[in-house]
Protein backbone atom coordinates (compact mmCIF):
# COMPACT_ATOMS: atom_id res chain seq x y z
CA UNK A 1 0.00 0.00 0.00
CA UNK A 2 2.67 2.43 -1.17
CA UNK A 3 0.59 5.56 -2.99
CA UNK A 4 -2.24 3.63 -5.06
CA UNK A 5 -4.28 1.40 -3.78
CA UNK A 6 -3.12 -2.18 -3.89
CA UNK A 7 -4.95 -4.60 -6.37
CA UNK A 8 -8.04 -5.94 -5.52
CA UNK A 9 -7.16 -9.07 -6.06
CA UNK A 10 -4.53 -9.21 -3.55
CA UNK A 11 -4.82 -9.67 0.54
CA UNK A 12 -2.32 -8.81 3.09
CA UNK A 13 -3.27 -11.13 5.73
CA UNK A 14 0.36 -9.26 8.05
CA UNK A 15 -1.34 -6.54 7.72
CA UNK A 16 -4.83 -7.45 9.20
CA UNK A 17 -3.08 -9.10 11.97
CA UNK A 18 -0.81 -6.33 12.97
CA UNK A 19 -4.05 -3.95 12.41
CA UNK A 20 -5.66 -6.60 15.10
CA UNK A 21 -2.76 -6.48 17.51
CA UNK A 22 -2.31 -2.83 17.61
CA UNK A 23 -6.02 -2.25 18.18
CA UNK A 24 -6.15 -5.17 21.28
CA UNK A 25 -3.07 -3.11 22.77
CA UNK A 26 -4.84 0.46 22.35
CA UNK A 27 -7.58 -1.02 23.92
CA UNK A 28 -5.94 -2.81 26.65
CA UNK A 29 -3.46 -0.56 27.76
CA UNK A 30 -5.77 2.88 26.83
CA UNK A 31 -8.94 1.77 29.03
CA UNK A 32 -6.85 0.90 31.39
CA UNK A 33 -5.91 4.38 31.89
CA UNK A 34 -9.12 5.64 31.68
CA UNK A 35 -10.24 2.83 34.44
CA UNK A 36 -7.14 3.82 36.76
CA UNK A 37 -8.06 7.79 36.45
CA UNK A 38 -11.73 7.65 36.42
CA UNK A 39 -12.75 4.26 38.68
CA UNK A 40 -14.59 4.05 41.72
CA UNK A 41 -11.65 4.81 44.77
CA UNK A 42 -9.26 4.67 41.78
CA UNK A 43 -5.52 5.61 42.59
CA UNK A 44 -5.85 8.81 39.47
CA UNK A 45 -9.23 9.78 41.69
CA UNK A 46 -7.40 10.22 44.88
CA UNK A 47 -4.22 11.65 43.07
CA UNK A 48 -5.70 14.29 40.80
CA UNK A 49 -8.96 15.48 42.16
CA UNK A 50 -9.91 17.72 39.27
CA UNK A 51 -11.90 15.38 36.86
CA UNK A 52 -10.85 18.33 34.22
CA UNK A 53 -7.21 18.05 34.71
CA UNK A 54 -8.03 13.89 35.10
CA UNK A 55 -10.33 13.95 31.27
CA UNK A 56 -6.91 15.81 29.93
CA UNK A 57 -4.82 13.78 31.14
CA UNK A 58 -6.42 10.70 30.20
CA UNK A 59 -6.73 11.51 26.42
CA UNK A 60 -3.30 12.75 26.64
CA UNK A 61 -2.13 9.45 27.89
CA UNK A 62 -4.38 7.22 25.23
CA UNK A 63 -3.23 9.16 22.62
CA UNK A 64 0.50 8.15 23.52
CA UNK A 65 -0.46 4.44 23.54
CA UNK A 66 -1.64 5.29 20.10
CA UNK A 67 1.87 6.99 19.34
CA UNK A 68 3.67 4.20 20.60
CA UNK A 69 1.97 1.68 18.61
CA UNK A 70 2.31 3.59 15.11
CA UNK A 71 6.08 4.17 15.58
CA UNK A 72 6.52 0.11 16.79
CA UNK A 73 7.57 -2.94 14.23
CA UNK A 74 3.42 -3.32 14.57
CA UNK A 75 2.69 0.05 13.32
CA UNK A 76 5.58 -0.36 10.56
CA UNK A 77 3.54 -3.14 9.17
CA UNK A 78 0.04 -2.17 9.05
CA UNK A 79 0.80 1.61 9.26
CA UNK A 80 -1.37 1.80 12.35
CA UNK A 81 -4.96 2.81 11.97
CA UNK A 82 -5.91 0.63 14.73
CA UNK A 83 -9.52 3.15 14.39
CA UNK A 84 -12.15 2.28 11.46
CA UNK A 85 -12.88 6.21 11.17
CA UNK A 86 -9.55 6.64 9.95
CA UNK A 87 -9.31 3.31 7.77
CA UNK A 88 -12.90 4.46 6.33
CA UNK A 89 -10.57 7.92 5.18
CA UNK A 90 -8.07 6.39 3.81
CA UNK A 91 -10.93 4.33 1.92
CA UNK A 92 -12.39 7.40 0.45
CA UNK A 93 -8.96 9.11 -0.17
CA UNK A 94 -8.83 6.13 -2.23
CA UNK A 95 -5.65 4.87 -0.56
CA UNK A 96 -6.57 1.29 0.43
CA UNK A 97 -8.17 -1.21 -1.95
CA UNK A 98 -11.85 -2.04 -0.49
CA UNK A 99 -10.82 -5.26 0.52
CA UNK A 100 -7.92 -4.37 2.66
CA UNK A 101 -10.35 -1.74 4.52
CA UNK A 102 -13.00 -4.35 4.83
CA UNK A 103 -10.49 -6.56 6.51
CA UNK A 104 -8.72 -3.85 8.29
CA UNK A 105 -11.89 -3.02 9.91
CA UNK A 106 -13.19 -6.24 10.89
CA UNK A 107 -9.47 -6.99 12.23
CA UNK A 108 -9.89 -3.73 14.33
CA UNK A 109 -13.32 -5.27 15.90
CA UNK A 110 -11.66 -8.17 16.60
CA UNK A 111 -8.79 -7.04 18.02
CA UNK A 112 -11.08 -4.37 20.33
CA UNK A 113 -12.45 -7.87 22.03
CA UNK A 114 -9.90 -9.58 22.80
CA UNK A 115 -7.78 -5.97 24.00
CA UNK A 116 -10.57 -5.33 26.50
CA UNK A 117 -11.44 -9.08 28.05
CA UNK A 118 -8.54 -8.85 30.38
CA UNK A 119 -10.09 -5.25 31.95
CA UNK A 120 -11.94 -8.02 33.69
CA UNK A 121 -8.63 -8.09 36.06
CA UNK A 122 -9.64 -4.58 37.68
CA UNK A 123 -13.05 -5.92 39.05
CA UNK A 124 -14.67 -3.46 40.98
CA UNK A 125 -13.16 -0.74 39.83
CA UNK A 126 -13.38 -1.31 36.43
CA UNK A 127 -16.92 -2.21 36.97
CA UNK A 128 -17.79 1.17 38.40
CA UNK A 129 -16.82 2.79 34.96
CA UNK A 130 -18.61 -0.44 33.26
CA UNK A 131 -14.92 -1.43 32.11
CA UNK A 132 -14.53 2.01 30.12
CA UNK A 133 -17.67 1.93 27.58
CA UNK A 134 -18.26 5.02 26.26
CA UNK A 135 -21.62 6.53 26.77
CA UNK A 136 -23.23 9.91 26.45
CA UNK A 137 -23.08 11.99 29.30
CA UNK A 138 -26.05 12.47 31.89
CA UNK A 139 -29.55 14.19 30.50
CA UNK A 140 -27.63 14.27 26.80
CA UNK A 141 -29.68 13.38 23.68
CA UNK A 142 -28.52 10.09 21.52
CA UNK A 143 -28.34 13.25 18.29
CA UNK A 144 -26.09 15.33 20.46
CA UNK A 145 -23.86 12.49 21.17
CA UNK A 146 -23.61 11.68 17.43
CA UNK A 147 -22.62 14.95 16.52
CA UNK A 148 -20.23 14.77 19.27
CA UNK A 149 -18.46 11.78 18.13
CA UNK A 150 -18.98 13.15 14.49
CA UNK A 151 -17.22 16.48 15.78
CA UNK A 152 -14.04 14.65 17.81
CA UNK A 153 -13.78 12.31 14.90
CA UNK A 154 -13.75 15.25 12.14
CA UNK A 155 -10.49 17.14 13.96
CA UNK A 156 -8.97 13.80 14.83
CA UNK A 157 -8.85 12.54 11.24
CA UNK A 158 -8.13 16.30 10.01
CA UNK A 159 -5.12 17.00 12.74
CA UNK A 160 -3.51 13.66 12.24
CA UNK A 161 -3.64 13.43 8.18
CA UNK A 162 -2.91 16.67 7.67
CA UNK A 163 0.30 16.43 9.60
CA UNK A 164 1.08 13.40 7.64
CA UNK A 165 0.12 14.60 4.52
CA UNK A 166 3.08 17.28 4.38
CA UNK A 167 6.68 16.29 4.22
CA UNK A 168 7.85 18.10 6.72
CA UNK A 169 5.71 17.83 9.55
CA UNK A 170 4.27 13.95 8.47
CA UNK A 171 7.61 12.98 11.15
CA UNK A 172 5.72 14.32 13.33
CA UNK A 173 2.33 12.88 13.09
CA UNK A 174 2.51 10.47 16.21
CA UNK A 175 3.03 13.54 18.44
CA UNK A 176 -0.53 15.11 17.30
CA UNK A 177 -1.81 12.04 18.55
CA UNK A 178 -1.82 12.61 22.47
CA UNK A 179 -2.03 16.31 22.15
CA UNK A 180 -5.04 16.56 20.22
CA UNK A 181 -6.76 13.98 22.49
CA UNK A 182 -5.82 15.32 25.35
CA UNK A 183 -8.10 18.44 24.21
CA UNK A 184 -10.47 16.76 22.51
CA UNK A 185 -11.62 14.76 25.39
CA UNK A 186 -10.96 17.14 27.59
CA UNK A 187 -13.81 19.28 25.73
CA UNK A 188 -15.98 16.79 24.31
CA UNK A 189 -15.97 13.42 27.16
CA UNK A 190 -19.07 14.64 29.11
CA UNK A 191 -21.00 14.46 25.94
CA UNK A 192 -20.47 11.43 24.34
CA UNK A 193 -17.32 10.20 26.10
CA UNK A 194 -15.01 11.10 22.97
CA UNK A 195 -14.56 8.13 21.69
CA UNK A 196 -13.59 8.78 18.14
CA UNK A 197 -13.06 5.02 17.41
CA UNK A 198 -15.76 2.36 17.04
CA UNK A 199 -13.77 -0.10 17.92
CA UNK A 200 -12.42 1.66 21.42
CA UNK A 201 -16.33 1.65 22.14
CA UNK A 202 -16.74 -2.07 20.44
CA UNK A 203 -14.89 -4.03 22.72
CA UNK A 204 -15.36 -2.76 26.04
CA UNK A 205 -19.11 -2.30 25.64
CA UNK A 206 -19.01 -5.98 24.98
CA UNK A 207 -17.24 -7.22 27.93
CA UNK A 208 -18.91 -5.00 30.45
CA UNK A 209 -22.68 -6.04 28.48
CA UNK A 210 -23.78 -2.47 27.99
CA UNK A 211 -25.59 -1.93 24.81
CA UNK A 212 -23.71 0.01 22.12
CA UNK A 213 -25.34 2.80 20.06
CA UNK A 214 -24.78 2.15 16.93
CA UNK A 215 -26.29 5.28 15.82
CA UNK A 216 -23.77 7.45 18.18
CA UNK A 217 -20.22 5.21 18.03
CA UNK A 218 -20.54 3.82 14.42
CA UNK A 219 -22.43 6.75 12.62
CA UNK A 220 -21.08 9.52 14.28
CA UNK A 221 -17.18 8.33 13.85
CA UNK A 222 -18.10 7.53 10.55
CA UNK A 223 -20.09 10.66 9.11
CA UNK A 224 -16.37 12.88 10.82
CA UNK A 225 -14.15 10.32 8.95
CA UNK A 226 -16.63 11.42 5.38
CA UNK A 227 -16.42 15.06 6.38
CA UNK A 228 -12.52 14.88 6.11
CA UNK A 229 -12.68 12.98 2.73
CA UNK A 230 -15.30 16.02 1.13
CA UNK A 231 -13.70 18.73 2.99
CA UNK A 232 -9.95 17.32 1.13
CA UNK A 233 -11.78 17.29 -2.12
CA UNK A 234 -12.78 21.14 -2.00
CA UNK A 235 -9.79 22.71 -4.42
CA UNK A 236 -11.00 26.24 -2.38
CA UNK A 237 -9.87 24.41 1.15
CA UNK A 238 -6.37 23.33 -0.19
CA UNK A 239 -5.77 20.98 2.50
CA UNK A 240 -2.97 18.49 1.78
CA UNK A 241 -3.71 14.81 1.21
CA UNK A 242 -1.90 11.98 2.28
CA UNK A 243 0.25 9.54 0.23
CA UNK A 244 -0.29 6.68 1.79
CA UNK A 245 -2.79 4.56 4.21
CA UNK A 246 -0.13 5.02 7.60
CA UNK A 247 0.24 7.16 10.45
CA UNK A 248 4.30 6.21 9.99
CA UNK A 249 6.86 4.45 8.26
CA UNK A 250 5.92 6.45 5.25
CA UNK A 251 8.46 4.78 3.05
CA UNK A 252 7.64 0.88 3.78
CA UNK A 253 6.58 -1.37 0.55
CA UNK A 254 3.94 -3.98 1.35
Amino acid sequence: MHGDPSPPSRLHPALYVAEFIGTAVLVLLGVSIVIFMFGQDSPGSRLIPSEGSRLFLTGGLFGAVGALIAVSPIGRISGAHINPAITLAFWLEGKLAWRDAALYVLAQFAGSVVGAVPLLVWGAMGRSVAFGATKPGPDVPAWAAMLGEAGVTFLLILAILTTAAHPRTRRFTPLVMPAVLSLLVWLEAPISGASANPARSFGPALVAHVPVDPWIYLLGPSLGAILYACLVRIEAVRLPRVPVARLFHFHVEV
